[in-house]
């Protein structure tokens, strides 16, 4: 007889909201949030979603993340951090339609026995179908709960063979101001830059993401290809990515080159370091309230079981 034990990120699967319900939901809610919030909410810039919206054939289930309650698919699609196309929660899927994902290669190189380029069909054709949906959750200064669809970055990394001098991974974004307009105001040092170390890019539940609730990944989420690491905030999951490097030294990324004092390197999820300008003690997910944070943030988002050995002796206050 198999007993299974219920993890800390999972929910009883009555707490789950069915697909078809959530399709009649998310137009309820919206209206709602719309109604009722008042004109200074960000809410407001609730806008259609960019993408094809193709469905993905052929998805396979897994067990993780089972039984959390899902984010409406408006607001997963709708209410973003991609500054590329935008600093405000809702350009991104106003501005995605210039973002062009087909054709898509990405460029792989550095240590390694077999640099080279790949495109996007060629990427997905390799990649078996039964590692190709996972269910996360995912934590900012808010938090969804989100299907993505995607697989382990590890199945594309082996394929270039790192070479024992690959302790780390850099990625980046595409570099195209007139398909990301954002990049035509010097917010960030562009391209969008990520990095991870060498035994975080290689765990099963690193991913690279091509699709969200069984659908095509829609421009604003990052298209064609993102990265998703569940137990860190979300500004390590790089959109749009071109590039992908193995490094010896730590790669510098994008908002901690920028803020270091506020974005570490790691930003493993941890209710007891703050941000310096606010608690990440508790979170507020989306649609639930404006301002709510009824939720405990849990240590490594609820993996700790599966990752905390990644950091076993590290000062993780310091190494934040």
């Amino acid at each position: 007889m198999r007993i299974h034990i219920r993890r800390p990120w999972e929910l009883k699967e009555s707490d789950v909201t069915p697909e078809e319900a959530f399709r009649q939901r998310r137009l309820i809610i919206k209206a709602a949030a719309l109604a009722g919030l008042g004109a200074a909410s960000p809410l407001q810039a609730l806008v259609p979603s960019q993408g094809s919206g193709a469905v993905i054939q052929g998805l396979a289930d897994t067990p993780y993340g089972k039984g959390l309650p899902l984010t409406d698919y408006e607001y997963v699609t709708s209410y973003n951090n991609f500054y590329e196309l935008g600093t405000d929660k809702g350009d991104p899927a106003r501005n995605a339609g210039s973002l062009r994902t087909r054709p898509w290669t990405v460029r792989v190189d550095g240590e390694c026995e077999a640099p080279g380029e790949i495109g996007i069909e060629d990427i997905l054709a390799r990649i078996p179908q039964e590692e190709r949906i996972y269910r996360f959750r995912c934590v900012e200064a808010w938090s969804m709960i989100v299907p993505w669809a995607g697989f382990p970055l590890s199945r594309l990394l082996q394929r270039f063979r790192p070479t024992s001098r690959a302790r780390y991974v850099a990625f980046e974004t595409l570099l195209d101001p007139e398909q990301l307009p954002g990049q035509k105001r010097p917010i960030l040092d562009w391209p969008y830059r990520e990095g991870l170390r060498m035994d975080e890019a290689m765990h099963p539940l690193t991913l690279l993401v091509t699709g969200v609730y069984g659908r095509e990944l829609p421009g604003q989420n990052g298209a064609p290809l993102r990265l998703m690491v569940p137990w860190k905030y979300g500004f390590k999951s790089i959109k749009s990515i071109v590039r992908i490097r193995f490094v010896e030294r730590q790669p510098g990324t994008a908002w901690s080159d920028l803020q270091p004092s506020e974005y570490g390197f790691y930003a493993n999820v941890n209710p007891e370091v703050d941000h310096p300008r606010w608690s990440q003690a508790r979170e507020r997910r989306i649609g639930e309230g404006l301002f709510e944070r009824k939720h405990e943030t849990l240590m490594f988002n609820g993996y700790a079981e599966e990752v905390a050995g990644l950091y076993r002796g590290m000062d993780l206050r310091k190494n934040f």
